[in-house]
């Protein structure tokens, strides 16, 4: 059976990914997913669920469990997706050497939660986590940062998640909301006035360099826990996210 388009991976890097996981818990005494479900099934199980945030109930449905075996497999799994998957992710430095860098945020989505109202933007008009996104100019991921409250503005998750000085003598390309550092923003036009032609080529010339780092967000999000609304606990959803960061610099060969 194909997978690819419900995990995001192919047959493949499912196979691998598997096997790295066998590995792993050779030195493991109990098994961290119910003993009726096989390894690999259980790993196709916890991708479907990632990539397609869809109830537990409706994946136990799609693959014959019930809706508590699939929360113990997700439980059980995904750490040793993590484990497997550590070294996937690349250092920011090493990643952006002689590359031009696209820089911009996104929202993890969460809902809205009491005691967490530092989460909601009002830019975006509902609550979540900020993440700041690097992308070379053909799309491909180069980084995702820690997340951040949902509230902080693009420029100072740019400096908080300390992408500021990491990138400080790198060619950077982001939008407007990235005004005020070193990164080359598109230029804004003048109160009371207007924009030279000039300046309006460099504006084009920026927007459709600054695309790239879009599609890229787009194939994020494309795991669709961090996309639609994250329902589960909010103190796992940093590491969840590193995870997911994992699970797609693997999907794009890194």
């Amino acid at each position: 059976m194909r997978y690819q388009t419900t995990t995001g991976l192919a047959a493949d890097q499912i196979q691998e990914l598997v096997a790295r996981i066998w590995q792993i818990i050779q030195c493991h005494e109990n098994q961290a997913w119910p003993p009726t479900v096989g390894l690999y099934r259980a790993v196709v199980i916890t991708l479907v669920y990632v990539r397609q945030n869809l109830n537990q109930a409706a994946v136990g449905d799609l693959f014959g469990v019930s809706q508590s075996t699939v929360s113990r497999i997700y439980r059980g799994i995904l750490p040793l997706i993590g484990q497997a998957l550590c070294l996937h992710i690349p250092n920011l430095k090493e990643a952006i050497r002689g590359r031009l860098v696209l820089v911009d945020g996104t929202d993890v989505p969460t809902g809205n939660r009491a005691g967490h109202e530092d989460n909601f933007s009002g830019k975006r008009r509902r609550a979540g986590l900020n993440i700041q996104v690097a992308a070379d100019t053909e799309g491909g991921l180069l980084g995702i940062s820690a997340p951040l409250p949902g509230s902080m503005h693009d420029r100072k998750a740019f400096a908080e998640c300390d992408w500021e000085d990491l990138l400080a003598e790198t060619s950077v390309i982001g939008d407007p909301a990235y005004q005020g550092t070193h990164t080359i923003t598109p230029r804004k036009k003048p109160q009371g006035g207007e924009l030279s032609a000039g300046d309006k080529v460099n504006n084009k010339f920026i927007s459709s360099l600054r695309s790239a780092v879009e599609r890229c967000i787009a194939h994020i999000k494309n795991w669709k826990m961090i996309a639609t609304g994250y329902r589960g606990r909010l103190s796992e959803l940093p590491n969840i996210i590193r995870i997911i960061t994992s699970l797609e610099f693997y999907r794009l060969g890194w």
